[in-house]
């Protein structure tokens, strides 16, 4: 990648968590941002707690997209982003974005880890995404139950859509030197409390659905019923309980700052998941 110019005609950039709500539309942004794209996962051999698979998937790329499963602020995240990002470096790819949460102290971390890498490093952190209602364990809620059980309470919080994400990784890393060592911030455009956006989802389906708040030991509860090994339900909980306490509460701008149009609305996302069928039980 040509980093003074910003020309990325033919560059190969990395993206971990190809088939995941990011990184699978950082791959198509990119694919057509004429960028050729290296997809890591497992099912292609890339395991990010073995670090034997990863020369093979660094070597020759010039940039990668870093998405870390399952948190960002995970207890083993900064140190093996930190292992990777070093190792990227050490292999020529030294343009790194890293998916971060916005709010999430946990994450600093993790953050600093990349910056200590010796990379032309991006954070992008973003608010929670719009397709956690249509992608993943909560939909599943939804679309059999009709009811969402989580541990929100009335907190509102500025739905992103994933699309305006990888846009905006896309953006940084095809901006040359203008995003690195820059922390971009992106949110949606208004502010919804879980319960609201649940009521919009009804609204487009037409279905009866509602939301319950609980608390988050109750909810840690109901993950461990569902097999979420003890020492992530610990981290979860904890986490949960900081991150909807009401700080992200607020729109963030790097939307607009990075591509120079507003973030996409909530609404427009559920009417088109809701044509697509997402919700139908």
């Amino acid at each position: 990648m040509t980093r003074n110019t910003g020309e990325t005609q033919g560059s190969t950039v990395v993206v971990t968590g190809a088939s995941g709500r990011t990184g699978s539309r950082v791959a198509e942004a990119a694919r057509v941002a004429g960028l050729t794209v290296r997809a890591a996962s497992r099912a292609r051999g890339f395991d990010w707690h073995d670090g034997s698979t990863w020369p093979q998937v660094l070597r020759g790329a010039d940039a990668a997209y870093l998405v870390y499963p399952s948190d960002v602020g995970a207890p083993d995240a900064a140190e093996t982003v930190g292992r990777l990002a070093r190792e990227a470096v050490g292999l020529g790819v030294r343009r790194l974005v890293l998916l971060s949460a916005r709010g999430e102290q946990q994450a600093r971390p993790t953050e600093e880890a990349l910056r200590a890498s010796g990379a032309d490093w991006t954070v992008v952190r973003a608010a929670w995404f719009a397709q956690n209602f249509s992608e993943g364990p909560l939909v599943a809620e939804l679309r059999e139950y009709g009811e969402l059980v989580f541990p929100a309470g009335a907190v509102r919080e500025p739905f992103v859509d994933a699309r305006d994400i990888a846009d905006v990784v896309v953006a940084a890393l095809t901006g040359g030197e203008r995003y690195v060592g820059q922390v971009v911030e992106v949110s949606g455009a208004r502010l919804l409390t879980f319960g609201e956006a649940v009521a919009e989802v009804a609204t487009a389906t037409g279905r009866e659905l509602s939301y319950r708040a609980v608390p988050a030991a109750e909810y840690g509860e109901r993950l461990a019923g569902f097999g979420v090994p003890p020492e992530e339900v610990d981290f979860l909980v904890d986490l949960f309980a900081s991150l909807l306490d009401g700080r992200n509460a607020h729109l963030s701008d790097g939307v607009r700052q990075v591509l120079g149009r507003e973030p996409r609305d909530f609404g427009d996302f559920v009417r088109e998941a809701a044509a697509a069928g997402v919700w139908k039980p």
